[in-house]
């Protein structure tokens, strides 16, 4: 296996965990939860490059966060409205 993550590559869990360095508690989490992608085949999961990508990609960090600070204050106002 590469180091390297190929964009248009299909990976296991387990190959995975090795590339982001994550427990497999951590992996189930995020599958459940939905951070990242997967694509179920049989009893397994299956994985695309890309998904892994954008879940460490810093620049699609920072425009999660600040999505999350504008439904914050969102949330604030019609809280307050109450």
């Amino acid at each position: 296996m590469e180091n390297e993550i190929q964009p248009h590559g299909i990976y296991t869990t387990e190959e995975t965990q090795k590339l982001l360095k994550i427990s497999p508690s951590t992996m189930k989490r995020l599958l459940k939860k939905g951070l990242i992608q997967a694509n179920k085949i049989g009893r397994q999961y299956r994985i695309l490059g890309k998904e892994i990508l954008r879940l460490v990609s810093p620049q699609i960090e920072r425009k999660a966060e600040k999505h999350y600070a504008m439904l914050k204050k969102k949330m604030i106002k019609t809280i307050n409205k109450w």
